[in-house]
């Protein structure tokens, strides 16, 4: 009951408080007006990367998220930016669409708390067309022992206080032994603790055999 409660009342207004950091929506604002065509946003969440999309670009969004209340949120930013948003609750493991129908992919912050990552990026992969492209940016794994360290000490508890969410994934990797041919910058965020600030953000591609 209690958990019900916080994951209900307190997880949504936290998430979305501690993912609107000013060093956070720096990032969305370096990736996401690039989303072209038709989008499928991977854990829309609160809707924080709603007023960086560039209505020109856009055919359609589809916003994918398993918490109906930060869907509810959402929606509040979709209406007050007049994008016309599908939104779907469900989870990346089982995408409840075509495949290769969407032309971009953005997952900002997500990564990071999907239960079964390499399932995610499988499904990713199907629904991707093969010229389409993914826009990620990610906190993760650091490149410094110390920082790994503690990363590795909160973790367990960090997991269990922010919706599954992990410190310590390391996502460029993750998304090259899925397949895809990933280009990338990182970096530590500015004014964020080094355990929850290792930044990295660009675009990957599928790797398409020329057999």
């Amino acid at each position: 009951m209690i958990k019900n409660f916080y994951e209900k009342n307190i997880l949504p207004p936290l998430l979305n408080c501690c993912c609107g950091t000013k060093p956070i929506t720096y990032q969305r604002k370096k990736i996401i007006p690039e989303a072209n065509g038709d989008i499928l946003e991977i854990g829309v969440g609160s809707g924080l990367n709603i007023p960086f999309y560039d209505k020109n670009k856009v055919s359609k969004i589809i916003a994918l998220d398993p918490s109906e209340d930060l869907n509810s949120m959402a929606k509040i930013k979709a209406k007050a930016n007049n994008l016309n948003i599908h939104f779907l609750t469900g989870v990346a493991e089982d995408i409840q669409i075509a495949d290769s129908s969407i032309d971009t992919i953005v997952i900002t912050y997500t990564l990071c708390t999907i239960p079964e990552p390499e399932k995610a990026l499988s499904e990713i992969k199907r629904v991707l067309k093969t010229n389409g492209k993914i826009l990620f940016s990610e906190h993760g794994l650091a490149p410094d022992d110390n920082v790994v360290n503690w990363q590795n000490k909160i973790n367990p508890i960090w997991n269990k206080v922010f919706g599954g969410c992990n410190l310590n994934r390391d996502i460029p990797s993750l998304l090259k032994d899925a397949g895809f041919d990933v280009s990338f910058e990182q970096m530590y965020l500015p004014k964020t603790p080094k355990f929850i600030g290792f930044n990295s953000w660009g675009n990957a591609t599928k790797i398409t055999s020329n057999l």
